[in-house]
């Protein structure tokens, strides 16, 4: 009786996360809203005549009425612009030729599933959560693919199949954000943190590499804590399994599949090989000024350097598989990894609007100012600041899912508020990453969760989404309180985030 109130209680909490969630629009439809929302703050503003003092040139900046004729001439001058000329679009865009071509030819489906099957006994669970880990690379698909081919696996021999499918799943989804290698995730964020910053300090860019230490070392400590909560609490608590299992199709394997991948990794090595004596040569045009090489021609350059070596890998592999046979073929391959970033590029439109409109306005600028302010006159500026932060979006992350979305709303506010801080932008960007990724996997409103439940259901029909929450609270909770460790000992230890990227601007 008591179990069941409890779990009735639990379920009510749930349902009311998710009716107040499934209540706000459409990501499209919210950012428009958002952005007429700004044109009617902007006028409201103006009636009061405020204004405020810009903290780098000691301008003194009237907020902007965009319900002006001025500002009329604004949105309908400059919508165009704002959206071409949006940071992240042709940054993702250009990422995504190579990493969509590399996954239509079946390369990286075949790393996931040859990394988790041919994994010893011993290592299996750490390599789901490494796999899981890194299967951003392959962005969303990951969640999809890694949970039932981890519970199927699990299955085979002989333990837990509902463990295998928890790593799985809290590793591709609470993990989102790590990665050994410069992601999508990464050029993503950093456009839109790059747009934000420059509300306070036009010179500043956030680079993709700007977190990249920072995630280099969380892949190898959430591996670690994946694997030992899984084996310490998640298979004690599942108990033997009992039941009777449907098992997942397997596709057939390219039987050309393996020499394909093994061409690509040399071809890959080949490329890395080429690229680093690039850098070394005397006098190399990639690096800087004295030949440093942060900032540099390279680290500017990434985006354009990760393209090149996810198409040498990708081609090679597809040529040797036999499904690339001409250049219309890798044409036709990157055609159909663009076709997949529809729905985001229908949604930058409608970003890039309201961040454009927060700018011109000076709105964004007046709130950070006094912003800033208030927090520094109540001496709320230190790490709790940050942590409180995280706590704050982590919470987010049960009404808004998307990760671009929610940084896209809150980075216009909270970079420029922490700039004024003196805190860099890619240092607030990490705190927002950690965040939004740790509570993936506990949103009822995740698209994939779903899904996931439904390879839950093969092995136990019981299972309901309360099942799936109750497996995922101890990895949610677990990685957002060791990242946040993380974070404090990468700041007290004065350890870089990324290149040359320290928690503060001087």
């Amino acid at each position: 009786m008591e179990t069941t109130k409890k779990q009735g209680f639990f379920s009510k909490i749930l349902n009311g996360i998710e009716k107040v969630g499934n209540k706000l629009p459409d990501p499209f439809i919210l950012f428009s809203i958002l952005a007429v929302s700004v044109i009617i703050a902007s006028w409201i503003f103006s009636l009061f005549n405020a204004s405020v003092i810009h903290p780098g040139t000691g301008e003194t900046l009237a907020i902007k009425n965009l319900a002006s004729g001025e500002g009329l001439q604004y949105i309908l001058t400059s919508m165009v612009t704002n959206f071409t000329g949006f940071a992240p679009l042709g940054i993702v865009l250009a990422m995504m030729l190579g990493i969509g071509l590399t996954e239509k030819v079946g390369m990286l489906d075949y790393a996931i599933k040859k990394t988790i099957m041919k994994s010893p006994p011993a290592l299996l669970t750490y390599s789901v959560a490494f796999v899981g880990i890194m299967g951003n690379l392959a962005s969303d698909a990951a969640m999809l693919l890694i949970p039932p081919l981890a519970a199927m696996v699990f299955y085979r021999v002989g333990r837990h199949p509902l463990a295998g499918l928890a790593v799985g799943y809290a590793s591709s989804g609470a993990g989102f954000t790590a990665n050994l290698f410069i992601v999508g995730t990464d050029t993503l964020l950093a456009g839109i943190s790059t747009e934000a910053a420059r509300i306070v300090d036009d010179s500043i860019t956030v680079h993709p590499t700007d977190n990249w230490f920072f995630n280099i070392v969380s892949v190898f400590v959430l591996t670690f804590l994946a694997g030992f909560i899984t084996s310490r609490f998640i298979e004690p608590r599942l108990g033997k399994y009992k039941g009777d299992a449907v098992e997942m199709d397997v596709e057939e394997e390219d039987p050309k599949a393996g020499k394909g991948f093994r061409n690509a990794v040399i071809a890959g090595l080949l490329y890395i090989i080429v690229l680093v004596v690039a850098i070394a040569w005397p006098d190399s045009p990639l690096r800087g000024e004295d030949g440093k090489l942060v900032p540099s021609p390279f680290i500017s350059g990434i985006v354009p350097i990760i393209l090149f070596l996810f198409l040498t890998v990708g081609i090679t592999y597809g040529v040797t598989v036999g499904k690339i046979k001409s250049g219309k073929d890798v044409a036709g391959y990157m055609a159909e990894a663009m076709k997949d970033m529809a729905g985001y590029i229908v949604l930058i439109f409608a970003i890039s609007q309201f961040i454009a409109y927060f700018n011109w306005s000076n709105i964004g600028t007046w709130i950070a100012v006094n912003g800033a302010e208030f927090l520094t006159e109540i001496n709320f500026t230190g790490m709790g600041l940050i942590i409180g932060y995280i706590i704050f979006t982590a919470l987010m992350n049960f009404l808004i899912t998307s990760g671009s979305a929610k940084w896209a709303l809150e980075a216009p506010i909270f970079v420029p508020m922490f700039m004024q801080l003196n805190y860099h932008p890619a240092f607030t960007q990490v705190a927002y990453r950690i965040a939004d990724s740790s509570t993936n996997i506990i949103t009822p409103l995740m698209p994939y969760m779903p899904v996931v439940l439904s390879f839950m259901q093969k092995y136990d029909k019981k299972a309901g989404i309360g099942t799936l929450i109750s497996l995922m609270i101890p990895y949610s909770i677990s990685f957002l309180v060791v990242w946040i460790i993380l974070i404090l000992i990468f700041f007290y230890a004065g350890i870089p985030f990324g290149p040359g990227v320290t928690p503060f601007l001087n």
